[in-house]
């Protein structure tokens, strides 16, 4: 059934192509040139990314996002010192649309660099090089062919291309290529450009449902040992540079910033080792087969459904309360810290206890009496911080701190001329400062030393993982708290400020 619905769509392409022939050399720009230049990035503390998702870019495995371009793009912006955010998207017209419009700063895909690109974006120095390669499906009993035989059943010389249907990511450069390599042959390949990226289309190829796909080379070699009756030898191009693109005229700094960065780190250990790990790394199949790959089968953990119906119970998204537990414990039910704290979500016997909860009995008990104590530290907050988003941020600093030491950061923010209400620059900084004898003995501090350092990027981290979680996983229909869930979460006011 998905077979016949992938070729009705592909035919519904075919048909749409016959009206409006796609202009593979033109990148579409939505709104007039934007100024918005690497100072007025580091003003605003991040940068915007766009990025593809797909096995070795960008993805998250076993709660923890990763990719190559991912942690490239996470190296560059701690150089930086500003925080990263990255747009999930596939469809390069739409990458280069958030580009040009200003919504992004960087394209961080991988693109190949072409004179007719270059002359709607500027690129980066390149990061790596790599060849187009035509990705075909090998013949059923190719394993007990000679190699000359096999290459007899398939396309090894470009000539042979001629009259074919190759089907390509539509704007990517190997459909440019292949109607270059159509002059050069002297004859016609029938191009198919479609929203598929290329890891969708190596898919198909494997799967029967095309013939012939193009992809580069480094993408086609970690996608051959997932499926292993493609082959990926035949080149049809001469070695490319792939790099970044940022905006014409008004992100020269941080194109120069960008080129001084990358020209250094590439040549380090760091960036070899990088490169090796996705795209000369044998485990990669494993990850792709993985229940636990979430960009195919949208799972974080094996304890998602348990998370799922915690979340239930304080109206949070489910996958916040996951990057929380990802933060915590890296989803080991048995992890025990130096202080005392246990399981999933860390909760210390005493919190436990208060609740009335045995804390190692099971996941779902340790999940338990942290969702309880989160309530408790929302209903504490309610009052004091005004702003649910602010809120929840200082929910999540007392999770780690324990309340008491925020209220000292909260009391000294409001002191020393601050907002103790806003938690970024405001609360953060004073609850770092909780470290150094003036602040820490101040007569309105009630909880003594704390270095709060640990907590501050304890609540960037936990939000920003949320952020890749949804990247990733469809939204599901939102929660609230319920009669029933509340009258599960009754708690005393009596626990203690710092658990």
């Amino acid at each position: 059934m998905a077979k016949k619905h992938f070729i009705f769509f592909i035919l519904l392409i075919i048909l749409l192509s016959c009206v409006r022939k796609s202009d593979t050399s033109s990148i579409p720009v939505r709104h007039a040139p934007v100024s918005f230049d690497l100072d007025s990035i580091i003003s605003r503390g991040r940068l915007i990314a766009v990025s593809d998702y797909n096995s070795t870019n960008y993805f998250i495995y076993k709660g923890e996002p990763m990719g190559f371009h991912f942690e490239l793009l996470k190296n560059f912006t701690e150089y930086l010192g500003i925080d990263l955010e990255i747009i999930k998207e596939n469809d390069l017209e739409n990458a280069f649309g958030l580009l040009n419009s200003g919504e992004a700063d960087v394209i961080a895909i991988g693109l190949t660099v072409s004179s007719s690109r270059k002359k709607d974006i500027l690129f980066t120095d390149p990061i790596f090089e790599t060849r187009q390669v035509l990705i075909q499906r090998r013949p059923h009993n190719w394993r007990s062919m000679t190699m000359d035989m096999l290459d007899r059943k398939l396309v090894r010389n470009q000539l042979d291309l001629a009259g074919k249907t190759v089907y390509v990511q539509k704007l990517s450069s190997h459909a440019e290529r292949l109607k270059t390599l159509a002059e050069e042959i002297g004859d016609s390949i029938r191009i198919i450009e479609v929203p598929f990226d290329s890891e969708d289309l190596i898919r198909n190829v494997a799967h029967g449902e095309i013939e012939y796909t193009v992809c580069d080379e480094n993408i086609a070699t970690v996608n051959s040992t997932y499926y292993p009756d493609i082959d990926v030898n035949t080149p049809i191009s001469f070695p490319q540079n792939i790099a970044w693109g940022v905006r014409q005229n008004n992100s020269v700094k941080l194109l120069a910033e960008l080129n001084s960065w990358l020209n250094t780190y590439r040549k380090t250990r760091s960036f070899a080792l990088l490169y090796t790990k996705y795209f000369q790394n044998s485990r990669s199949s494993l990850i792709v087969r993985s229940d636990y790959y979430t960009s195919l089968t949208g799972k974080i953990s094996k304890y998602d459904d348990l998370i799922k119906s915690a979340s239930e119970k304080i109206g949070w998204d489910w996958r916040l309360l996951a990057s929380l537990i990802y933060q915590e414990s890296r989803f080991n039910p048995l992890v025990r810290s130096r202080a005392g704290a246990y399981g999933l979500m860390q909760i210390m016997p005493v919190t436990g206890k208060h609740f009335g909860i045995d804390i190692t009995a099971s996941p779902s008990n340790n999940v338990k009496a942290g969702v309880m104590y989160i309530n408790w530290l929302r209903a504490l907050f309610e009052t004091k911080v005004s702003d649910p988003d602010e809120r929840l941020k200082f929910v999540l600093a007392s999770y780690n701190a324990g309340p008491g030491h925020i209220l000292d950061a909260m009391r000294l923010a409001e002191k020393n001329g601050m907002d103790p209400e806003k938690w970024d620059g405001n609360v953060s900084y004073w609850l770092q400062k909780k470290s150094d004898p003036v602040y820490y003995r101040d007569a309105d501090v009630k909880s003594g030393y704390f270095r709060g350092t640990e907590s501050v990027n304890f609540v960037s981290e936990i939000l920003e993982r949320f952020e890749h979680y949804k990247n990733m996983i469809p939204e599901e229909e939102p929660i609230g708290l319920t009669a029933e869930s509340g009258a599960d979460l009754q708690l005393s006011n009596s626990l203690i400020l710092n658990p």
